[in-house]
């Protein structure tokens, strides 16, 4: 198994108010979903008009998948229009440490 999670942190510099900047999310996360099949939230700053972060997880069957599907996510949010992406953080999951518990 192989999964990652990343977090886009972004700056809505012509919002002027949380509705301005929800509009301007809305696609990218939207987009994410639809295109990639991943789970996509926001996941700070929901009360601050110019800032967002949202975070991305993604599961892959091998690892080259896996860094394809991440290359492709970040190139849209780093292509969206109307926001700057200002930091990317990336956590792996290490599935030769991680135990899985059965159900």
């Amino acid at each position: 198994m192989h999964a990652a999670a990343v977090r886009f942190e972004l700056f809505v510099p012509e919002s002027r108010s949380l509705k301005t900047k929800r509009a301007a999310i809305r696609p990218i996360v939207d987009g994410l979903r639809h295109r990639h099949h991943v789970s996509v939230s926001e996941v700070d700053h929901q009360d601050t008009w110019q800032r967002a972060a949202i975070a991305v997880a993604v599961v892959a069957e091998s690892d080259g998948h896996l860094r394809e599907v991440l290359a492709s996510v970040e190139r849209l949010v780093a292509n969206a229009p109307n926001v700057e992406l200002l930091d990317i953080e990336t956590a792996w999951l290490d599935s030769d440490s991680a135990t899985l518990g059965e159900v």
